[in-house]
């Protein structure tokens, strides 16, 4: 059977086969029927495959190189930061004194884990200009949601139990507003200028006694920073509310720019973006938030101190939020990021900023030509085309990104921000050669031509990948998520 034809394991399956091969039992056989409670006794053998181990092997072998990932081809899916991982921190992360140790120890026997984290706690603080950082979130929505809930604590704990809003530019992730909805706050939507920036007159009759705080994503969705947050700053301190720094995209200004130096309260990161822990296929992820001086008595707790030359979890936080991961976060994602930082030292930090810029904008005015660009200011580290141009002839920015499958690229984010219409948002990181940035721009520039010489090849795209042109509506609403026995 050809490759691309790959099967179901269920539908290679042959009676008898086995991938496995035990050992003779050698204690009493328990029957575990006894320990269980009827409801939960299986009452036939699950019907499982039947296959060799070297079958097994081929199978998900095979299914797996169907995969598309950062190892093996370009990822630029903009406000995601897909790039390289450095093998490096697979290899710490995998030490036995690091892979072995138990969440549940006693502090005394896991001092050094403990370092590595106050250390990288020290190291974060440093990089966004913040007084204390907190490792527990599990991603960034999680982090935006706890720094929220910080927010909200400290003005409760004032007694300001009307500031019921949070401010949020329509440029923003789109985390933001739905992380502010959990946290209990009405959302108030910004808007922005004729620049892609924050609309600062419509900012100042925004605010007022109730707002709590203002969520601004830096650089913003369409991968332009704002130019106005000194002001913006102090339009919201001035009324009392609170500043929050979306730092999902920190590998645009990181070693440049500082949160903390521009008036934010508080920020958020993403580990598993900037400092390079794995991303995608659900995690695992990392949010750690940082906080200025007066938002410290709300950090989740435990919080991680040294007292002399001891790191101990410290529990008595009264004004605390409370606990909002177990066991203090994703431990393994924390090496990563700690031997990424540790690796690269401030000199290589500042350098990811830079071509991290560099790349978005050599891609940016190369593709200007043939899409239209809705803000031609310089970018940070991503940009936003439009296929409006190409809509007017039929072809829909779904289909180019279907059409870059063709050309083994996994398609950049589509239709995102919203206020860009047939938008398609590229981030090219720091981590990709110019002949990759080059191969890709070759590829974008073709698909552009062959919308207006061969408009049908680009609508129904894609042609040479194992499944070809799927139905989204179909497949989300009426997904098959299981092996049914005809």
């Amino acid at each position: 059977m050809h490759k691309d034809n790959q099967p179901l394991i269920f539908e290679i399956t042959k009676a008898g086969r086995v991938g496995y091969s035990l050992t003779e039992l050698d204690v009493p056989e328990v029957d575990l029927s006894s320990l269980m409670p009827d409801g939960f006794i299986r009452k036939e053998d699950a019907e499982l495959p039947e296959v060799s181990e070297l079958d097994i092997m081929r199978h998900y072998t095979a299914l797996s190189n169907r995969n598309h990932g950062v190892d093996n081809g370009f990822y630029p899916l903009g406000s995601c930061t897909m790039k390289y991982n450095p093998k490096i921190n697979e290899s710490v992360a995998r030490f036995p004194g690091f892979a072995n140790i138990h969440p549940l120890q006693d502090e005394s026997t896991v001092q050094g884990a403990l370092e590595m984290i106050y250390d990288l706690q020290e190291h974060l603080n440093e990089i966004t200009g913040m007084d204390e950082t907190t490792l527990q979130p599990a991603a960034g929505a999680h982090g935006e949601w706890t720094a929220l809930m910080m927010i909200r604590a400290f003005h409760e704990a004032n007694g300001d139990f009307n500031r019921t809003k949070v401010l949020v530019p329509d440029s923003a992730h789109g985390t933001n507003p739905a992380s502010a909805t959990v946290a209990g706050f009405d959302t108030v939507t910004v808007k922005s200028n004729e620049s892609g920036l924050v609309d600062i007159e419509d900012l100042k009759s925004k605010v007022g006694p109730d707002t709590a705080a203002l969520m601004l994503t830096n650089p913003n969705t369409l991968g332009l920073f704002e130019e106005d947050i000194l002001e913006m700053a102090t339009i919201v301190h001035g009324v009392g509310g609170k500043l929050y720094y979306d730092g999902a995209n920190l590998n645009a200004v990181m070693s440049k720019a500082r949160p903390g130096d521009m008036g934010f309260d508080a920020v958020h990161l993403n580990l598993h973006k900037t400092f390079t822990g794995p991303h995608g296929g659900g995690g695992p992820g990392s949010g750690p938030v940082g906080v200025k001086k007066d938002l410290i008595p709300f950090l989740p707790k435990p919080v991680l101190v040294k007292k002399e030359d001891i790191y101990t979890f410290e529990y008595d936080r009264p004004q605390s939020i409370g606990r909002v991961k177990p066991f203090y976060g994703n431990f393994g994602i924390y090496l990563r990021a700690y031997t990424y930082i540790r690796t690269m030292g401030p000199d290589g930090l500042k350098a990811v900023t830079e071509y991290a810029v560099l790349n978005a904008n050599y891609m940016m005015r190369k593709l200007e030509p043939y899409f239209d660009l809705p803000y031609t200011q310089h970018c940070k580290h991503e940009f936003v085309l439009s296929g409006r141009r190409q809509k007017k002839l039929g072809v829909r920015t779904l289909d180019m990104a279907k059409r870059l499958l063709d050309f083994g690229y996994h398609p950049p984010t589509i239709y995102f921000p919203l206020n860009v219409e047939e938008g398609m948002m590229i981030e090219p990181t720091e981590t990709e050669s110019k002949e990759t940035l080059d191969s890709f721009i070759d590829a974008m520039i073709q698909i552009a031509k062959e919308v207006e010489e061969n408009p049908e090849v680009v609508q129904n795209a894609p042609h040479t990948t194992v499944i070809n042109r799927l139905d989204e509506t179909k497949a989300a609403r009426q997904p098959v998520l299981r092996y049914i026995k005809k």
